[in-house]
């Protein structure tokens, strides 16, 4: 290639050749600019990123807060048949205890009502009369008779907070627990149960 009289011949030596001055032609094309890739106008944003900031030292440990929930504990699960069914036998070896039965009308309505309308029953009668910390005329507050959840009551020791205290050892002077309230529930409605398989 022949150069033009006004422009010297490139020295493979002396590098690129320079630009020339403006306006004495078309400028030719340069490197890509400082940046991050191709076709990069300028360098790297300066804003706030993973890498900003005085150094490149460890992340930061993660504050409590941040740290997952722990698993919530899962509820007791409620004894069986036959676990009831052990402590209402022992229960009922006392003589007190075993004079308690379904008879008249408080059998006839355990039979008629059905065993889920006798737990919602026994349900709301524990949370009034027997889960509170100081239960209102404590050791006096279950009737013997008018509801098949007095009379088991009586026949499992669920009467009073001393009786569950003696015979289920669940301690006075505090609230029952939901997981102590089923418990009892249970024990009362298994009793109701035999009771009226066996009428």
């Amino acid at each position: 290639m022949t150069s033009s009289p006004d422009t010297p011949a490139p020295d493979p030596a002396s590098g690129p050749t320079p630009v020339p001055a403006a306006g004495s032609g078309p400028r030719p094309a340069t490197g890509p600019a400082t940046g991050s890739g191709p076709g990069a106008e300028a360098g790297p944003a300066t804003g706030p990123g993973p890498s900003a900031g005085a150094g490149a030292g460890p992340t930061a440990a993660a504050s409590p807060a941040d740290a997952p929930a722990a698993a919530p504990t899962s509820a007791p699960a409620p004894p069986s048949a036959a676990d009831l069914d052990r402590r209402i036998d022992v229960i009922g070896r006392q003589p007190f205890r075993a004079k308690f039965h379904l008879r008249g009308r408080d059998l006839v309505t355990a039979q008629s009502h059905g065993p889920a309308t006798l737990r919602w029953h026994a349900r709301d009668l524990i949370a009034q009369r027997l889960a509170p910390a100081e239960p209102y005329k404590d050791g006096k507050q279950t009737p013997y008779r008018g509801h098949p959840v007095f009379v088991a009551q009586h026949a499992t020791a669920t009467c009073c907070r001393s009786c569950l205290r003696r015979w289920h050892e669940i301690p006075k002077g505090r609230e029952l627990s939901r997981a102590e309230r089923a418990y009892v529930v249970e024990v009362i409605c298994r009793w109701i149960e035999r009771e009226v398989a066996g009428a």
